[in-house]
């Protein structure tokens, strides 16, 4: 089966079948060629329902996964979105297909440095990243119109929230680095809504908003 055969099939069956019904959605990941943000050793699997290791410690995320918190956004095409995690720079081609700028930060250089890559090679100037702490976003840009977070935080960041636009969305896991909530956040008018939509395993968001780490990875 070809890569463009396993997409369709993923779609199909790990998204489509599951409720995944935004046809822009459907179309970005049928769009994007996953295969190509994985080892290449790997690449027989980048379009199995199960996360892959990318290096340093950290995962792509099973397609579902990535399907279900981006459709929590309900991007239109106008959106200003800050993601948390640049990881293999997938999510952030995903993000890209759907908004009209993506902001990305990634606390290890060598990941940040391949997901710059693999976006690039993919033709998308939407898409701007930097290294930092995670757990800070990325100020200079704010306000933003949606924030995905990639990392389990222990609770929600304080300078996210202060980032997040007034009726502005925010997907991220929440909880022990065992396992998780991934919770929608929305800001409207001052006030704060949570609500929980599945349990999910994320790796740590680490910094002085997320979980402990050495000060060298604190910005």
């Amino acid at each position: 089966m070809t890569f463009d055969e396993q997409r369709e099939r993923m779609v199909q069956d790990q998204l489509r079948a599951r409720g995944i019904a935004d046809e822009r959605l459907l179309v970005a990941f049928r769009k994007v060629p996953r295969h190509l943000f994985v080892p290449l050793e790997l690449q027989p699997q980048a379009y199995t329902d199960h996360p892959l290791p990318i290096g340093a410690g950290q995962t792509i995320s099973q397609p579902y996964m990535v399907a279900l918190m981006t459709s929590r956004l309900g991007l239109q095409g106008h959106e200003r979105v800050l993601e948390i995690g640049a990881g293999s720079g997938y999510q952030a081609a995903i993000l890209a297909e759907l908004a009209l700028e993506v902001f990305s930060v990634e606390r290890v250089p060598e990941l940040l440095r391949i997901a710059a890559g693999h976006v690039s090679a993919l033709g998308y100037l939407n898409v701007h990243f930097t290294a930092g702490n995670g757990s800070l976003g990325w100020p200079e840009h704010a306000p933003y119109d949606a924030i995905l977070v990639t990392a389990a935080a222990p609770d929600l960041p304080e300078p996210l929230l202060a980032q997040l636009g007034d009726g502005g969305v925010m997907v991220l896991p929440i909880g022990p680095p065992e396992g998780q909530m991934l919770v929608e956040v929305r800001k409207q008018h001052g006030t704060i809504m949570q609500r929980e939509i599945a349990s999910c395993v994320f790796v740590p968001l680490l910094g002085r908003y997320g979980w402990a780490s050495p000060p060298a990875t604190d910005t």
